[in-house]
């Protein structure tokens, strides 16, 4: 039943004075705002019949030449229920949320004793405890519990029969290396937990153990690479971004004078939730402003003609990751463009990216490329830091560090793993410029766009970079 209710103007307008004022705010924001749109990467089902059909073709066709080159014949991932791997979203299917009681992955090349060139059938793939990953891994359970003694009394102890459906696997197969998921530099080869270690080496015994050796860049390797369909929904994801963060920067949600920052933010995680998408991190947006400092602008300004904004913004599609930042300028009143000294830092900002581009080549490491960089900006005399980071299946992802915004002289360790072709970087700088119509004062342009290395070796921007500012004009 619907009940019609009407208000005079009067009444209206006492019922709106009774609003929160965040609420009015809220509501005259979302009224800026265009309707949110439906499924732009299609239903649940569709992007898991997509996943799927990427873990299938990731399992045959890199993993094999990965664990051969890196020494490995067989590996091997034990994990329990809400303590997985940092691997574990790698190897299994859309539609698996956690592992079960104690599940172990066991991947096996049968042709590395053989020495035969490495292929599709060459790698065994077996789930003891967990499924078959819609088909992916050959699943085997044991029913038989291990019996122990616990506080004085025999107990079944299900999930610690695993080991033992282990040992006879290794036994039967003799790997001459077991790599695992031990690191003291990646966090994500450093999944195989203390307890786990301990009961697997318990029940392998000294034989198996000292056949044991740190994984290490297979599962870092695993977990960057990504394949040609991947890299197509990417560049998809990034266009999508782009038309988020215009849009955000725009008269369509923006009134100079009455709009917050913190507007911005939930206007984008509303946007996000609204087209069944998801994001890594809470977004932000901050303002630079002609002769005042952050802290004289404060940590929620309202936005003011003449600002420069800036947004730092992702979301997540099929297990995949964006990272994006991108600048705007609000234009005063008789303005048709942003003055030349803004648009002069964004061009150096340009410049340290073209460096990047050029210098992230396969074989190189993140230590490398970032010394190449450094060196450029300093003859082409830009202030600046370099701080990108590999990109896909995590925000944060898999791979070498280019610099970190307070490690300008190399990342030990982490800066130190070699770029690989068919992975994703987000490009992430900052450029601080002197601005002459702020009368000198330094803008700093910081910038982050999304890039691919192809299988080529190649790189391309995953959708474009930003060349000229968003402009935020008033109505």
């Amino acid at each position: 039943m619907k009940i019609r209710m009407c208000f005079g103007g009067a009444a209206l307008m006492a019922l709106v004075l009774t609003l929160p004022t965040g609420l009015v705010a809220q509501n005259r924001l979302a009224s800026n705002a265009t309707p949110a749109a439906e499924r732009p990467f299609g239903t649940l089902r569709e992007q898991a019949a997509m996943q799927q059909g990427w873990l299938k073709k990731r399992l045959d066709t890199v993993l094999p030449g990965l664990m051969r080159k890196h020494g490995i014949d067989m590996w091997v991932v034990p994990m329990r229920e809400y303590n997985e791997d940092p691997v574990f979203w790698s190897i299994t299917a859309p539609e698996t949320f956690a592992a079960r009681r104690r599940t172990i992955y066991v991947f096996f090349d049968t042709c590395a004793a053989a020495g035969t060139p490495v292929s599709t059938a060459c790698v065994e793939r077996i789930a003891f405890g967990g499924t078959s990953q819609g088909g992916v891994f050959d699943a085997r359970r044991s029913s038989t519990p291990v019996v122990a003694d616990v506080g004085g009394q025999q107990a079944e102890l299900w999930g610690d029969e695993q080991w033992q459906v282990l040992k006879r696997a290794i036994e039967e197969r003799k790997p001459s290396v077991i790599g695992i998921n031990r690191s003291t530099i990646f966090a994500f080869t450093d999944g195989l937990s203390s307890g786990e270690l301990q009961g697997m080496s318990e029940a392998l015994g000294a034989t198996w153990t000292s056949k044991f050796r740190n994984a290490e860049e297979l599962p870092l390797e695993l977990i960057a690479s990504r394949l040609p369909e991947e890299e197509a929904f990417f560049e998809r994801m990034n266009a999508h971004v782009w038309q988020m963060t215009q849009q955000m920067f725009s008269a369509d949600v923006i009134v100079p004078g009455t709009t917050r920052t913190s507007d911005l933010v939930w206007w984008w995680r509303q946007r996000v939730n609204d087209q069944g998408l998801g994001t890594w991190f809470q977004p932000s947006v901050s303002v630079q402003r002609q002769g005042a400092t952050s802290g004289e602008i404060g940590e929620d300004p309202i936005i003011m003609p003449g600002d420069v904004l800036h947004c730092d913004v992702g979301i997540t599609v099929a297990r995949l990751n964006t990272d994006t930042q991108h600048n705007a300028y609000v234009l005063k009143a008789g303005e048709t463009d942003a003055p030349a000294g803004l648009k002069k830092a964004l061009a150096n900002a340009n410049a340290m990216q073209n460096f990047a581009m050029q210098e992230m080549r396969p074989g190189r490491t993140g230590n490398e490329a970032l010394m190449s960089v450094l060196a450029q900006m300093k003859a082409a005399g830009i202030n600046g830091t370099m701080y990108s980071h590999p990109i896909g299946m995590n925000g944060h992802g898999a791979g070498p560090l280019v610099g970190l915004w307070d490690y300008q002289a190399g990342v030990p360790g982490r800066g130190d793993a070699k770029v690989i072709p068919s992975m994703w970087f987000s490009i992430e700088l900052q450029a601080t410029t002197p601005v002459p119509e702020w009368g000198g004062q330094p803008v700093r342009m910081a910038q982050e766009e999304d890039m691919i290395i192809g299988a080529d070796g190649k790189t391309r921007w995953a959708h474009k970079r930003q060349d000229t500012l968003f402009l935020v004009r008033s109505r």
